[in-house]
């Protein structure tokens, strides 16, 4: 019998809470200028089309189908493995082909531009993304996936020329929703005090926090409200929080419940504005939120919107006015000044800092005749008896 020998080289790093292990076989390594051209990306696919790939997607594959892993989570997966192959800082546009070829291949509809020496990658998505450039080709949208690598290098859409390569299996549109997060290795995290006073009462908790989140966030865009309000905690981080908010509920009624998230969300964490912060508007999953030192309306939006679905699972508005975004909960018996949607009576119920120490039910002054929109509105799912 004879033995096949495995060419090329193996590769294993770490994937949050698991291995990914792999062979890139000798076949895939292709020499690439660093110069970005349509003949360039032609000739690598020319070359890599007839490589011996088919174990590395099967692996991929199989590891994205084990793990549960969201498209934007494989996305990080597959940038990994890329680096294994073709690190970024030593070639730059190589290392973006073998992106855009694995994502291909793995059944993703990404496409290739150049101009300029740029070399500009995309994916088909049909996702409400407001911060991001986009491509139309034959009526369908593709978002870029590089734009952060270039920022004010970035020329005009009109400035780079599309490749046209057809690849049977690239398919599928790419979707940024992330409705679960990585099981992180328990030792990847550490702990966060958090205090807080209600009602004269010092509550302490003692989160698990872990600075993978970061990462897994670095480059992600602004998403539509519905996708960004839906974002849940990690395994780790959700224990270490919501047994012990369930747990300081417990005695209290759905108002003053309510109220105490609220309270939680508005005066646990320091406020800062993005612009002041970061230079720029940057959404905060509520994970990002717990773990970071600052955070700004629509953070909090998003973290007191996380606590009252996860805890009561109440209907809510998220109500954006022109530099501000609260919520509105559907409570039992409404509370103060209230706005109707469809029907229903919803609460003020305002998660950031104010210059008065607003109750339930209580708007800050500056906002009571602005108009306003309703950004997400959430239904709670009924449960069969």
């Amino acid at each position: 019998m004879n033995l096949v020998t495995v060419k090329g080289q193996n590769y294993s790093f770490d994937f949050y809470e698991g291995t990914f292990n792999f062979n890139a076989d000798s076949s895939l390594s292709i020499p690439v200028s660093e110069m970005a051209s349509a003949g360039e990306v032609k000739q690598f696919y020319a070359r890599i089309a007839t490589a011996h790939y088919d174990d590395l997607i099967s692996n991929l594959k199989s590891y994205q189908e084990k793990h549960h892993l969201n498209d934007w989570i494989y996305y990080q997966l597959i940038r990994k493995v890329a680096e294994q192959i073709s690190p970024k800082s030593e070639n730059y546009f190589r290392y973006t082909l073998y992106k855009w070829f694995i994502l291909n291949k793995c059944g993703y509809d990404a496409r290739l531009a150049t101009g300029n020496n740029q070399v500009i990658f995309y994916i088909r998505n049909e996702e409400d993304i407001s911060d991001i450039p986009f491509f139309m080709i034959d009526r369908k949208k593709y978002m870029c996936l590089n734009y952060h690598d270039y920022g004010k290098l970035f020329k005009q859409a009109d400035a780079y020329k599309p490749i046209d390569i057809a690849i049977p299996e690239a398919k599928n549109q790419f979707s940024y929703k992330v409705t679960r997060m990585p099981d992180f290795k328990p030792e990847g995290y550490e702990d966060k005090n958090i205090e807080f006073n209600y009602r004269q009462k010092n509550y302490h908790f003692k989160l698990k926090v872990n600075k993978e989140v970061q990462n897994i966030f670095k480059n992600y865009p602004v998403v539509d409200f519905e996708s960004y309000f839906n974002i849940p905690l990690s395994r780790e981080t959700y224990s270490s929080l919501i047994p012990t908010l369930k747990e300081n509920l417990k005695k209290m009624d759905q108002k003053n419940g309510i109220d105490y998230l609220m309270r939680f969300t508005r005066y646990a964490f320091l406020y800062e504005d993005d612009g002041e912060n970061l230079g720029k508007e940057k959404r905060n999953a509520p994970e990002q939120t717990l773990l970071s030192q600052y955070s700004d309306c629509d953070d909090r939006a998003a973290l007191f919107f996380y606590l009252v679905k996860e805890i009561y699972n109440l209907p809510m508005v998220a109500v954006l006015y022109p530099e501000h975004l609260t919520i509105a909960v559907n409570l039992d018996k409404p509370v103060g000044n209230t706005l109707t949607y469809n029907g229903r009576q919803y609460s003020f119920c305002e998660p950031t800092p104010q210059i008065r120490d607003l109750k339930i039910g209580q708007i800050s002054s500056s906002l009571k005749h602005s108009k306003y929109e309703i950004v997400y509105a959430y239904e709670p799912k009924r449960t069969a008896n």
